[in-house]
């Protein structure tokens, strides 16, 4: 988001999906709410807590998608639900999900974002990952440098030991 638009402070941050179930939404919410980024949060009413409510608004995503600068989409986690809370991939997309006609719809200069592993045409249609507007493989290989540092932070500080 930072190496995009060089600051965090007013960007509008919609996290859509398992938000329950998301290390990343929990990350992110804390991190990006302190950097003065404005948050919502959207996806199915049954898999969001009551703790996003202290960082962000509840919408939907066709009431945000056309006024945020990142669109942050994350994987349904389908091992954590019961049966009966799972939805179709179909109707998941359909409600909750990436389509051309969303896609469409966000600003000229925002960006879509997913930490992955992606279920292709349940969070975002399969032919949007790697849209013009998609950061999705430069968020994973950031990824691997960020785990790559802590772990090279960690060792060293166990040897400095």
């Amino acid at each position: 988001i930072y190496e995009e638009f060089g600051h965090f402070e007013g960007l509008k941050v919609a996290i859509a999906g398992d938000l329950d179930h998301s290390r990343v939404a929990k990350s992110n919410m804390q991190i990006l709410k302190r950097l003065g980024a404005e948050l919502f949060f959207a996806g199915p009413e049954e898999w969001r807590s009551q703790e996003f409510a202290d960082y962000g608004k509840f919408v939907t995503i066709d009431e945000i998608i056309d006024q945020v600068d990142v669109m942050m989409f994350l994987r349904v986690q389908h091992e954590r639900h019961d049966s009966g809370a799972v939805f179709s991939k179909e109707d998941y997309h359909a409600q909750h999900g990436l389509t051309q006609e969303r896609y469409d719809r966000l600003k000229e200069t925002a960006i879509l974002m997913h930490p992955a592993p992606i279920n292709r045409d349940v969070e975002i249609a399969d032919h949007l990952v790697e849209a013009p507007k998609s950061r999705i493989v430069q968020q994973m290989t950031n990824g691997v440098f960020v785990r790559m540092a802590i772990l090279e932070s960690v060792l060293a500080s166990r040897n400095a030991n």
